[in-house]
C-alpha cells in the first residue's frame, strides 16, 4: 500500500471515530435529559429522533425519505445491573443487528422492526441502568458488522419479508464468531466470569473481548445521570 493510500485510510478512519463519538454523546445527553420508552428509534442526518412508529408514519405520508434515516437506535431501560448489557451491549442485540441490515437494504417486515432506511450508517444501542443511574452507549458503523459478521446480502422476491427474517435471525445468531462460540454462548461466558467470578473463563472471555471489538469497532460512551457528565469515552479498538 502507498503511503499517500494510508494516510488518506488513516484519516478517515479518525474521521470516522469522531462521527461515532459525536453521536454516542449526543444520545447519551438526549435519552439521559429526557423519559424516552423503550423502543426503536432512528436518528435522521439533521439529528431528529423519531420512534419506530412516527418514523414510519412519515415515511408513508412522505415527509422523510428513506435517505434521511441516519442511525438506527435501540435503548432500554435496565433496572438490574447486568454484564452484557453493560460492557458489551451488542453480544445480546442479534435481531436489532439484523433488523437495522435489512432496513437499511430497503426492506419492509411487518412481525419486525424492518423498514426502508437506505440512509443509514450507524446501529446504535442506548442502556440506561436506574442502579447505577447511568447511561451505556455503543455506536457502530453497519457496514463494519455486515462485513465482519458474513451477514448474507439477501436476495428476496419482494419487498415484504415477514417468513424470511426469523430464519435470518436464527442463522445469524447461530454463527460462531466469538472464538468459537456462538452469540448466546458468548453471554453466557461473559456472566459466569463478571458477575459468578468464575476464573477459569479468563482465556474464554479475552478472546471474546478480541472479537466483540474485531467485529463491531464500536464507540462507547459512560454517561452518570445525576451529574450528567460523560465518565467514560473511548473506541473498542485491536491492540
Amino acid at each position: 500500500m502507498k503511503v499517500d493510500d494510508l494516510l488518506k485510510r488513516l484519516e478517515n478512519a479518525k474521521t470516522d471515530e469522531d462521527k461515532r463519538r459525536e453521536i454516542a454523546e449526543y444520545l447519551a445527553q438526549t435519552f439521559g435529559d429526557k423519559e424516552i420508552r423503550p423502543v426503536y428509534h432512528f436518528m435522521t442526518k439533521d439529528k431528529t429522533i423519531y420512534d419506530f412508529d412516527s418514523y414510519e408514519d412519515l415515511l408513508e405520508s412522505d415527509k422523510i425519505s428513506p435517505e434521511d434515516a441516519y442511525v438506527f437506535i435501540e435503548n432500554d431501560y435496565l433496572t438490574e445491573y447486568d454484564s452484557v448489557s453493560y460492557l458489551y451491549p451488542f453480544l445480546d442485540r442479534v435481531v436489532l443487528l439484523v433488523d437495522a441490515y435489512l432496513s437499511k437494504l430497503g426492506l419492509k417486515a411487518n412481525v419486525y422492526r424492518v423498514i426502508p432506511a437506505t440512509g443509514l450508517k450507524y446501529v446504535a444501542i442506548v442502556n440506561k441502568f436506574s442502579k447505577t443511574n447511568s447511561i451505556v452507549v455503543e455506536v457502530a458503523d453497519i457496514d463494519n458488522i455486515v462485513a465482519n459478521t458474513n451477514l448474507p446480502i439477501l436476495i428476496l422476491r419482494n419487498k415484504y419479508i415477514d417468513d424470511e427474517v426469523k430464519e435470518i435471525v436464527s442463522r445469524f445468531s447461530s454463527q460462531k464468531l466469538f472464538a468459537g462460540y456462538d452469540f448466546r454462548r458468548a453471554e453466557e461466558i461473559i456472566r459466569g466470569y463478571y458477575e459468578n467470578h468464575d476464573k477459569l473463563l479468563v482465556k474464554d472471555v479475552a478472546d471474546i473481548i478480541y472479537a466483540y471489538s474485531r467485529i463491531f469497532q464500536p464507540y462507547r460512551i459512560e454517561y452518570d445521570l445525576k451529574s450528567k457528565r460523560v465518565i467514560a469515552s473511548f473506541e473498542r479498538k485491536l491492540f
